[in-house]
């Protein structure tokens, strides 16, 4: 109690409204301003000083502003990773917006058949779509790949519990989740077979012995490795799985439906048409990936098998909202009208060098008129596909190179992310960086902008 404010102290703990009329207009919602006020009146009554009241205010506008930026908001991305997960993966194509404003701003035959006039079933047509553009008997969706994952998993281990995977295939997936921990979270036990370099078709037909409930194959998309590695094919597997009548499931993760190799890439990665052709009974990947498309669990495979899982309880669980669907059907029709130049991942992956080096030219141009404080160069960097997806791969990339003078690079930094909209980019090599290849063409001016008014703060 005796490191407490004293009751003649707390007299000068400032009223709520004293505070809000000091803050003058704050873009947020007043309930919200008002209870963070509270909050840190109450730590200081809980603390052993009372700041003066210019300290408390410039305390809570700071706590607002931390608050503010928490909040979505379109940022600039001059990272150069293509598919970046803290920035929300794959922008969405233009029909994709236009879908969602056009479902989102009112009602929509969700659950609603036009032709019979009585509740039908959601998801139809994406469901046919994306079987028809994978050769797929069948297809769901459900709300991300981890959750097709674990649907996939409980439905398959009712009765027996055992998965069997390869143990170079445990992977770490974004923010510390591992794939055995995803398969033992729906209830099953993992059966590692192999070692993490070498696994053979022995090692999987010796684990079939006991009769596992399914054989899982993880795509490594986020790493590879290399020297003294085997791993069977997939239609090794496959025919493994049948004679034993037991499952097959392949998760690739990332989703791409064309070949990689046509972007110029070093990694081939295995798309869900090929997977089913090896034998694969049920595959599963992410639409918000090399897909292109908002965030999804995409199951494809054997129309029965995907006919029980649409039937599980879980699933009314996992199922994804009507935005969802509305920007994975407008999404899947571009890739089978194949204008996939209109998907903005893979439109990202294709720019040329030279197209880049010209936008750097004009930027550059205008900010070596606009600021003097700036020391600024193009040079050269290598994009990332990003994501999980395309672990060997770089792109050639043309990047903005800017040294401030009067101030440090991470002062510089932190003032871009303080600009509307936030400017990303890194700094290496002593330079503050951003590149273009995953900077929109209609923002160059808005990264003229930024980095202007990040200039002129400087003096």
């Amino acid at each position: 109690m005796h490191d407490r404010v004293k009751p003649r102290a707390r007299r000068q703990i400032p009223a709520v409204g004293r505070v809000l009329d000091a803050l003058g207009h704050f873009d947020l919602p007043r309930p919200v301003v008002v209870d963070l006020i509270r909050r840190k009146l109450s730590r200081i009554r809980a603390g052993k000083q009372v700041p003066d009241f210019q300290s408390i205010v410039a305390l809570v506008r700071r706590s607002l502003d931390e608050l503010r930026a928490s909040r979505l908001q379109p940022i600039i991305n001059g990272t150069g990773i293509v598919i970046h997960t803290n920035f929300g993966r794959a922008p969405l194509a233009s029909e994709a917006i236009r879908a969602l404003n056009e479902i989102g701003s009112g009602y929509l035959n969700l659950e609603y058949d036009l032709v019979t006039g009585e509740r039908g079933r959601r998801g139809s047509y994406i469901e046919n779509a994306l079987a028809l553009l994978s050769g797929a008997e069948a297809a769901t969706v459900v709300n991300n790949c981890a959750a097709a994952l674990v649907l996939i998993v409980q439905h398959f281990t009712r009765t027996k519990t055992d998965v069997v995977i390869s143990r170079g295939e445990l992977v770490q997936i974004g923010g510390g989740f591992r794939i055995g921990e995803i398969i033992e979270a729906a209830g099953a036990k993992v059966r590692e077979v192999g070692a993490t370099n070498k696994t053979t078709l022995d090692d999987y037909a010796r684990a079939l012995g006991s009769k596992p409930a399914m054989i899982l194959k993880v795509h490594r998309s986020n790493f590879f490795m290399s020297g003294f590695v085997e791993s069977p094919m997939s239609e090794e597997i496959s025919a493994l799985a049948r004679r034993n009548r037991i499952p097959f499931v392949e998760d690739l993760g990332s989703g791409a439906t064309v070949a990689t190799e046509q972007f110029g890439m070093a990694d081939h990665e295995p798309t869900p048409a090929e997977a089913l052709k090896s034998g694969v009974d049920l595959v599963c990947f992410s639409g918000d990936k090399l897909f292109g498309g908002p965030q999804a669990g995409i199951i494809l495979g054997k129309k029965r098998l995907i006919g029980s899982l649409k039937r599980e309880p879980l699933f009314r669980a996992l199922r994804c909202d009507k935005l969802c669907l509305a920007a994975l059907q407008a999404t899947v029709d571009l890739h089978l009208n194949q204008w996939t130049n209109k998907i903005p991942t893979l439109a990202l992956l294709q720019i040329p060098e030279d197209e880049l080096r010209a936008r750097a030219a004009a930027i550059c141009d205008q900010l070596s008129k606009k600021c003097s404080g700036l020391q600024i160069a193009i040079g050269r960097s290598a994009a990332k596909a990003g994501g999980g997806t395309l672990p060997k791969s770089t792109m050639s990339s043309v990047t903005i190179e800017v040294v401030p003078r009067n101030c440090s690079l991470a002062e510089f930094a932190d003032r871009l992310r303080k600009s509307t909209p936030p400017l990303i980019g890194y700094i290496a090599n002593g330079r503050f960086k951003l590149d273009l290849r995953t900077i929109f063409p209609q923002q160059d001016n808005l990264v003229v902008d930024a980095i202007r008014a990040a200039c002129t703060s400087e003096t």
